[in-house]
């Protein structure tokens, strides 16, 4: 089956022309660390190898900016197979788009050495032309993002067609409708985080004072918001309902808040979460009744009109 995704080419695609003139994609993390033994089929276990590199080069860093990297670099090095199809923003609205030609290969002493080659279509996509939803996950903030279910919009792109304002493939959500807001939803309390009850202890997470912690890559999917307290001994995994079932919605939190404490919290650091709706929901809090490190809340809308 093929996949979808959206890779940066250095901050604020700064290497996006280069990388599409020389056909290829690449990530630039552990520079000077040849992958090509290090690159087993599961991605966990390279996170085990790639983190301890990570942190002995950047000392610094924590253990959730090493996951970042790794993960990242991994999914560009392996986790993409031949065949997929990448979106790469050129800096100038639109992205080229082209699909993986080749294996991993290292080229030393480049801005990206870990690369892999790309066939690039003759065709861009202009970020005006997409739905919204796909223009927010194509937007998001990280080098790599999986937006393969849109993969029927992508394709309607690229042969010219413009697509239906909302779309939703997944089978688990109830009410597209309210999918398509709570995206929206995300984007807002990532932008006006600060003003919220949870932005007057939590900081989203950040890394060189951009923001990383939306839609954080994990082994079961991308976290909306990883978040860390102010004083360093929480971290927040944040999930929105996006009118899926809600047995579904509390199992997924609960595997993110798994993988968060087994492979990027501190020692001492405690894992929470919160899940976030439209409207209250009694299964929910049925089952959040015996996971008390997991909090819910709903949200509302305020809209006016002043007339001039």
């Amino acid at each position: 089956m093929k996949n979808y995704y959206r890779i940066m080419l250095g901050k604020r695609s700064v290497y996006a022309q280069e990388a599409h003139d020389g056909n290829y994609i690449g990530g630039g993390w552990l520079a000077s660390v040849d992958l090509s033994s290090k690159l087993p089929d599961d991605w966990r276990e390279s996170n085990k190898n790639l983190i301890p590199l990570f942190l002995d080069e950047n000392p610094d860093k924590s253990k959730i900016s090493a996951g970042l990297a790794c993960g990242m670099l991994y999914t560009i090095a392996k986790g993409i197979s031949v065949g997929d199809v990448v979106l790469c923003p050129d800096g100038q609205g639109d992205y080229f788009v082209g699909e993986v030609s080749g294996d991993y290969e290292y080229v030393e002493g480049s801005d990206l050495p870990h690369r892999r080659s790309v066939r690039w279509y003759s065709r861009s996509i202009s970020r005006e032309d997409m739905s919204d939803a796909l223009r927010n996950s194509a937007g998001s903030i990280g080098t790599v993002s999986n937006i393969s279910k849109y993969a029927e919009e992508l394709e309607a792109l690229l042969s010219g067609s413009r697509p239906a304002s909302i779309i939703a493939t997944d089978d688990t959500i109830e009410d597209p409708s309210v999918f398509a807001l709570e995206k929206h939803l995300e984007d807002f309390l990532v932008k006006n985080w600060h003003n919220t009850e949870l932005g007057s202890k939590y900081d989203i997470y950040e890394e060189d004072g951009e923001v990383v912690g939306q839609q954080y890559p994990s082994d079961t999917g991308p976290i909306d918001i990883l978040a860390l307290s102010k004083d360093k001994k929480e971290i927040l995994v944040l999930e929105l309902k996006r009118g899926r079932a809600s047995d579904v919605v509390v199992g997924q939190i609960q595997r993110y808040m798994g993988y968060v404490k087994d492979e990027l919290a501190e020692d001492g650091q405690v894992v929470r979460g919160v899940i976030i709706a439209f409207e209250d929901d009694i299964k929910i809090h049925r089952a959040l009744s015996v996971a008390t490190n997991i909090e819910f809340y709903t949200y509302k809308i305020s809209f006016k009109l002043d007339k001039k």
